[in-house]
Formats: C-alpha cells, sequence, structure tokens
C-alpha cells in the first residue's frame, strides 16, 4: 500500500508505509491518505466480532498492512495491543453507548497509540533513534506516552498546554520517565499542535533529526481507530438486527470521526454521522454557513475537545471529495456549552445509574438531539474528569484499577515558551544526549 498526500490532488508523489509514518505530515503540509481504500466483508467482520476484538483487528489491519508486515508478526503485536474491550453498553430499546474506555489510560486513544507504537517498533530501526512528537488537550498525550513507553529505539516529547488538562491526565503523562519527556507550554493546545507543525515544517531539523508525530494526523494512530466502529457495528446488529446505525461522535480534532467516515468507505453501513462538539463550534458552523473559519481555542470541561482548528478537516473534506454537500448531506454537528454538558452527566447519572465523562455528555446530547437510533462514543473514563464530576454530581468517582496507582507517583517534566527554536533545541539534546 502507497501513501498519498490530501494535498497532492494529481498523487505525484507516493509515499511508503514506514516513509508516511515516520514522516508524519506530508511534505507539502498535508495528512497522508492510502492510495486505495480496501473493502470489508461484512459476514466476516460479525464472524471475527463474535470471537474477540483482537481477532477483528487483525483481518482489518491486515486489509491496510498485510504487504508490509509479515502476518504473524502483525497478529503478535495486536493481539499484545488489545488485551482489553469495547462493550456496547444499552441504554435503552435502540440507544446505546459504545465504551472505549477499558484501556490501560481509560481513553478511547489507547487503541490508535498503542497500535502505533506496536507498528512503530516493527519497522524503526534499532540502530536510530526516532523522536516521536505528539501535541495533547488530554488523553493523547497520557495514551501516547503508555503506549510507547519503554519502546527501544523511541524518544517520545508530549506537548500539553500549562493549566488546562486535568490533574490525572497530567500525572498519566509525567510519572512514566524513561523514554518519555513531558513538556509543559505556556499556550493553549492549539499552540501545541501548531508547534508539532512547525518543527515538521522545518526540514533543515528533519535532515538531522528523525521526527514523526502521534497525533491523528499520523496513519498508524488514524487507520486503526476505524477498526472499532466495526466492532461496534457488530454488537450493533447482533443486539437489534438493524444494520445502518447513526453514529455519533465526541470531537475536538476530528481524528475520531474521520476514522469513523473511513470505516464507512470501507463498507461499514452508517445512517449518517453525527459531529458532537462543546464551545469550540468550527465545524458545526462550517456545515451551518458553509464557510470554514478555524479560531483559536475556548477552555471548557470537555477539555479534550478544546480545539479551534481541527486538523483532520483535510482528512474529513478528502473523503467527501472535497465537496461540501456530500459531507453535509452525511454529517449533522452540534455545540453545547459546558453547563448544557453538566446538566447531561446529571441526567444520564440520574435516569441510567451510570456517571458519564464530560465528552461522552455531549455524544447523549446529539442523541437526545437528533432522536438518533444507534449509539454514541464514550471517549473516556468519567474518573480523569474527577473535579469537574464532584461539582456536578455532588460526589467523587472511584478510580478504576488502570488509574488507582498514580495517586502519589512524583511528576517530572518541563515547562517551556511557546517557542519552536526552544523546542528543536530540546529535541537535539536528547537525541544527542542518548547518541
Amino acid at each position: 500500500m502507497k501513501y498519498y498526500s490530501t494535498r497532492d490532488k494529481e498523487r505525484k508523489n507516493a509515499y511508503s508505509l514506514k516513509e508516511a509514518a515516520f514522516l508524519g505530515l506530508a511534505p507539502d503540509g498535508g495528512l497522508f491518505m492510502p492510495e486505495s481504500i480496501p473493502q470489508v466483508n461484512l459476514d466476516e467482520v460479525r464472524r471475527l466480532a463474535a470471537l474477540s476484538y483482537p481477532d477483528l483487528a487483525i483481518y482489518l489491519a491486515g486489509l491496510f498492512f498485510g504487504d508490509d508486515i509479515p502476518s504473524e508478526r502483525l497478529e503478535l503485536m495486536i493481539r499484545h495491543a488489545y488485551d482489553f474491550d469495547c462493550p456496547l453498553r444499552k441504554l435503552e430499546e435502540g440507544k446505546y453507548v459504545l465504551e472505549l474506555f477499558h484501556g490501560p489510560t481509560a481513553a478511547f486513544k489507547d487503541f490508535g497509540a498503542r497500535f502505533m507504537g506496536g507498528m512503530l517498533s516493527l519497522l524503526s530501526d534499532k540502530d536510530r533513534k526516532l523522536t516521536v512528537l505528539t501535541a495533547t488537550s488530554g488523553d493523547t498525550g497520557s495514551a501516547v506516552a503508555a503506549g510507547f513507553h519503554k519502546v527501544k529505539s523511541i524518544n517520545v516529547v508530549v506537548l500539553y498546554p500549562q493549566g488546562k488538562v486535568s490533574p490525572l491526565q497530567e500525572a498519566q503523562m509525567t510519572t512514566l520517565g524513561d523514554n518519555i519527556h513531558p513538556v509543559c507550554v505556556k499556550g493553549s493546545f492549539d499552540d501545541c499542535q501548531a508547534l508539532v507543525k512547525a518543527v515538521f515544517n522545518d526540514y533543515t531539523f528533519r535532515q538531522s533529526i528523525d521526527v514523526t508525530s502521534a497525533n491523528s494526523i499520523n496513519v498508524l494512530r488514524w487507520i486503526p481507530q476505524s477498526f472499532y466502529y466495526f466492532y461496534a457495528w457488530a454488537q450493533w446488529y447482533a443486539e437489534t438486527g438493524r444494520k445502518r446505525p447513526d453514529i455519533i461522535v465526541p470531537s475536538g480534532n476530528y481524528g475520531n470521526l474521520t476514522a469513523g467516515m473511513l470505516a464507512e468507505a470501507m463498507g461499514l453501513p452508517v445512517h449518517r454521522f453525527v459531529a458532537g462538539a462543546n464551545a469550540n463550534s468550527v465545524i458545526p458552523d462550517y456545515l451551518e454557513s458553509g464557510v470554514y473559519a478555524p479560531r483559536p481555542s475556548i477552555r471548557t470541561v470537555a477539555n479534550a475537545m478544546d480545539v479551534g482548528a481541527p486538523s483532520n478537516y483535510e482528512r474529513m473534506m478528502y473523503l467527501y471529495d472535497n465537496d461540501f454537500y456530500k459531507l453535509n448531506g452525511k454529517l449533522s454537528a452540534y455545540s453545547y456549552s459546558d453547563e448544557w454538558i453538566k446538566e447531561a452527566i446529571r441526567k444520564i447519572y440520574k435516569k441510567y445509574g451510570f456517571i458519564s465523562d464530560p465528552h461522552a455528555a455531549v455524544g447523549y446530547l446529539c442523541l437526545e438531539a437528533t432522536n438518533a437510533e444507534g449509539f454514541y462514543l464514550a471517549t473516556a473514563h468519567s474518573a480523569k474528569f474527577s473535579e469537574v464530576i464532584k461539582e456536578t454530581i455532588g460526589h467523587d468517582v472511584e478510580l478504576p484499577e488502570q488509574l488507582a496507582h498514580l495517586s502519589g507517583k512524583e511528576k517530572s517534566y518541563i515547562i517551556m515558551d511557546n517557542d519552536c527554536k526552544a523546542l528543536e533545541q530540546y529535541i537535539r539534546k536528547l537525541v544527542k544526549k542518548e547518541a
């Protein structure tokens, strides 16, 4: 499989999987897409999903990567990466929630980060040091840090905005040590993301330092997120006997939603997609006006969605042939204030007896607003947002096993100005120190 930039309309420059994965961002500033989108056998999807999530993921990964990675190595990596489940919880007739928070960092990012960590380990040259640079608004950083922790020949530099992630999210990034290097940036998530892009666009720097990204701009982080849409669909079909669910995705950088759109392009039956946003309403506004207008992000209680310039907008448009009307016919989007989100958390707790995280609460609000027949994605465990939850429902959330061990651990990180040259100097020192 070859890969092309979203901006390479005439497909003049093809890249191998390893090149696309290691570059992260295409040289022209676009995002990589596979040269063709493989088609699934839905009967096989249902059969394998009934066995386990890893069995299904092995089949789907083979469609993309089977020519690049030996099948036995790919299978071994996937079974190691996915030692947790993603069950579909029934709320009421026709309405479900997909729980994506049962992985090691209690967030959906585990599905992409653990897959990418394993794949880069298989693809990398053991005698060369690779730096993985990623920006996070919350859960990406912790998932990437855990997914790459102690992976040989790979350093991880995680940028997160000062004062804008939860204490638990910060602890997940800053207590691992070894090859994980957290950087607290004086700025917003958009500033962190802009720093990553600035480093990737500095080709003089990249000629001397091997650096890639673990954000959803990277195909190895993004493609495996499409797999759990098939798993959810198989569970939905088994439960309801219906084939075309509405799928609601809480969205910030829109990697998760576009992974669902990739799944649809592979043959997943979908009635419609609904994007749920917080006060950062760039995509809902775009679908209403036809004008794409990125802007500085706004801080909210659903902090992982605090994105004002979503990177995956390019992939979204690419998948729909850059046709606004085609996209608008398949996707609707809604945005909600903090007060709406908190009220949804209270309602879910009172009505169904479980505690929702703020991002999943946005999904629930969309489910109600559209009277959807399908499922929404619960992207993180509510314990990661204990301050918001306690303020909203009046008591703490019990920490799940994968988070409880962080209590009392010493944090280690550096604080940095929003300065590309300072970041590049820091990366150079890391590489030189470990050479």
